[in-house]
């Protein structure tokens, strides 16, 4: 049976506290004009098309005979939609990809996107259950992903940390913890562009961390012009939590704790033009939301939370809902400020619910928030115990037409073969009308516990 707690590696027992810091974070301070000149946009079309293309990740594949060696398929966007008949699969048994399957390597555990080498097209860096395997870009081109080049990495975020408008590579190098302690992580700066051979076009070290991260999300807290980078982590005696990097002159630089420590997510949720930080407590069924500014974010006394009973928030606090497990930040009803999926994947013995809460020009509001379970009208499917709907959530416009689109996993679906659904953004939110679910053996992948869908991007 599939369970939330062991459905990806950094799956542990949480706490419910995580020591913060008291004072507002210093950062650099915006140009004469007010605000700097934003950084460069992380490109989601892998075949320059102009549609966002989505990647889903189904680390439990069985692939050439090897249990839990994983896969990657990518779904390429379109005006309609995401297609079952436009997609590509790949695993470490595809050419050109380096390396090859191995027994719980769980290639596609992590994924992150952007144009690495700067031609125009999005490339995918895959990342494997098995923190010692490396991480793997697959590149962009007319035809989509291609080719591989391996990279000395377990996790990697992408982000214009520098400025410059070219995308650079976070690179962190983690060990599997075994006991309590966490193994520690190496962390490295790979300044874009970046070859095809895997060579940047500088490197920086930052200091070596305690925590062994897991996963992050970045974007730009100060409006300086630079990616700042929040990061969830395992800290040690059954803790997660999660930090933030500010991006200054002289690079990125760790400035604070903050509250939670399952998922992270940045965006502009009351459209001031400087991303908020969002960080996800989902055993104490919380998410805690930190405004961004010119001077950075504010100490905890500034912190805002939400849960499933504040006022218009589908559902009601229960323990084991884990509301605040995944989150992800995009601009659903194409008013220029950005809205957050929360989801649930707890709720009602694991069926799984996903939450929808409205950004506004007075912030992020419980207001016309929505909430989704497959046994929602128009959503396909059954809700059934140990689904996980919600498990992994990700917003991007995948049609084209100016408003994000909600992707929704649910690993558990299928006797933990896993499935992703696809509901579409309008002005009054999200929409069931052209609601697609697809499953492993729709997009020609293996299936069997493949927990397809644990990961997106």
């Amino acid at each position: 049976m599939f369970s939330i707690r062991s459905h990806a590696r950094w799956a542990v027992p949480l706490a419910l506290t995580l020591t913060a810091l008291g004072t507002a974070v210093p950062v650099a301070t915006a140009n004469a004009t007010g605000r700097a000149a934003p950084a460069a946009p992380v490109r989601e079309d892998f075949d320059g098309d102009g549609y966002a293309d989505l990647a889903v990740g189904s680390p439990g594949a069985t692939v050439a005979g090897q249990a839990k060696a994983g896969a990657v398929t990518v779904m390429y966007g379109g005006p309609h939609g995401l297609s079952t008949a436009r997609r590509t699969v790949v695993t470490r048994a595809t050419t050109g990809v380096p390396g090859g399957p191995a027994k719980g390597q769980g290639f596609g555990a992590q994924l992150a996107k952007g144009d690495l080498d700067g031609d125009g097209y999005a490339d995918l860096v895959v990342s494997d259950t098995d923190a010692t395997a490396g991480a793997v870009v697959l590149w962009g081109g007319p035809h989509g992903l291609s080719g591989g080049t391996a990279l000395p990495a377990s996790d990697t975020q992408t982000g214009d940390f520098d400025g410059d408008g070219r995308l650079d590579l976070a690179l962190f190098r983690t060990g599997n913890a075994v006991g309590d302690d966490p193994v520690g992580t190496t962390v490295r700066i790979w300044t874009g562009p970046i070859s095809r051979q895997g060579t940047p076009a500088a490197v920086a070290a930052l200091p070596d961390l305690a925590e062994d991260v897991r996963d992050g999300v970045a974007g730009d807290v100060n409006g300086d012009g630079r990616t700042d980078l929040a990061v969830t982590a395992y800290c040690g005696d059954g803790n997660d939590c999660s930090y933030l990097y500010l991006s200054g002159p002289s690079g990125l630089t760790r400035v604070a704790d903050t509250p939670g420590g399952s998922a992270v997510a940045l965006g502009d949720f009351d459209g001031d033009g400087y991303d908020d930080l969002v960080s996800g407590s989902p055993f104490g069924e919380r998410i805690q939301l930190a405004y961004g500014s010119a001077r950075g974010i504010g100490g905890p006394s500034t912190w805002r939370t939400y849960s499933q009973d504040t006022a218009g928030v589908p559902g009601a606090t229960e323990e084991g809902d884990l509301f605040g497990w995944s989150l992800a930040a995009g601009d659903i009803t194409g008013d220029g400020v950005d809205d957050l999926v929360v989801g649930v994947p707890g709720e009602n013995g694991s069926q799984g619910m996903v939450d929808v809460l409205r950004g506004s020009r007075s912030g992020l509001t419980g207001a016309g928030a929505q909430g989704f379970t497959q046994n929602t009208k128009g959503v396909p499917g059954t809700a059934e115990a140990n689904d996980s709907f919600g498990a992994t959530v990700r917003l991007l416009d995948i049609n084209g037409n100016g408003y994000a689109d909600l992707a929704a996993g649910a690993p558990g679906e299928d006797a933990g073969n896993g499935a992703v659904w696809e509901l579409r953004g309008r002005p009054t939110g999200l929409v069931t009308d052209a609601a697609l679910v697809f499953g492993p053996r729709a997009v020609g992948a293996p299936y069997a516990k493949a927990r397809f869908g644990d990961a997106l991007r």
